[in-house]
């Protein structure tokens, strides 16, 4: 007989970032982590970023579940900043399992390539992240794994705020982890999806996760507090429709104009940097060499 299923988040706060020239960018989106778990056995989703994130996550996994056993880390998409803690983990919790899609596993890859590397990650977050970098195993094409007689199913939903996105499934307690599919109140980051057709791509991966009929669902970067709601499913789509209407409209002459409005309709979302991007991104021809975010 299965056990009962439940879960618990973790909210990484967020921290400063520089930019490739060294200079202040801002502070970094806070970041989810999600704890799933049964009588004896628990599978996390997704990691912050750096070493002194990892070990604070590493804390309060041991607090919330002392007597069970973290067995797998599953990893929603490749953006480093939901994976860069799989070295730190798997040494903290020996045995630790990482699992994603065969897609995210080749994005993690690139994530790491020389001169990506220094543009972003590696320039953002200097001497603070561990570079022995450690990779997911990919997932049977089925992408279900399991959790004390539970199902737990790797749902790849497309293009999101990047490729190969894919949501964590798990059906017994209708429960949706969905990574960067979907946001809480922090800005939404566009600066990939940055025509129609990829926001059109977005909201069709959040009408995925709708179709699976979750009642719980953990954004990938949302606000310590916030409730892990089905109303982040129409809150992230109206977010992407307004981005468009704005950008698509003909009144918006350059990104300042697109990021003054958003500011306006979207006044308590966090962290403007990804705000910044996406509008800048909305302009490609306009786009500084160098500012990535």
């Amino acid at each position: 007989m299965s056990s009962q299923l439940r879960a618990n988040i973790y909210i990484a706060p967020p921290i400063p970032f520089s930019k490739p020239d060294g200079t202040e960018g801002g502070k970094w989106s806070p970041i989810s982590s999600t704890l799933i778990h049964g009588d004896h056995e628990a599978v996390l989703v997704d990691t912050p970023i750096t070493k002194s994130q990892n070990v604070a996550l590493g804390d309060w996994i041991e607090a919330t579940i002392p007597t069970k056993k973290l067995t797998t880390v599953y990893i929603t998409h490749g953006h480093a900043d939901h994976w860069l803690g799989i070295n730190y983990l798997q040494k903290r919790f020996p045995g630790l399992k990482a699992l994603a899609t065969a897609g995210t596993v080749e994005h993690m890859k690139e994530q790491i390539r020389p001169q990506e590397w220094k543009a972003t990650w590696g320039s953002q977050f200097p001497d603070q992240i561990d570079e022995d970098f450690k990779f997911a195993d990919a997932l049977p094409s089925n992408g279900e794994f399991q959790l004390e007689g539970h199902v737990l199913k790797a749902v790849e939903v497309g293009h999101s705020d990047t490729h190969d996105s894919t949501v964590l499934w798990v059906p017994s307690i209708k429960l949706a982890v969905c990574g960067d599919v979907v946001y809480g109140d922090v800005h939404q980051m566009l600066r990939i999806a940055n025509t129609k057709a990829l926001r059109e791509e977005w909201i069709r991966a959040i009408e995925k996760v709708e179709s699976l009929g979750p009642e719980t669902v953990v954004a990938g970067h949302m606000k310590e507090g916030e409730i892990p709601g089905t109303f982040h499913l129409l809150e992230s789509k109206k977010y992407i429709r307004t981005f468009g209407e704005i950008v698509e409209g003909g009144g918006a002459k350059e990104w300042r104009d697109v990021f003054k409005v958003m500011k306006e309709k979207y006044p308590t979302r966090y962290n403007d940097g990804a705000l910044v991007a996406g509008c800048v991104g909305a302009f490609p021809s306009k786009k500084k060499k160098g500012s990535k975010i």
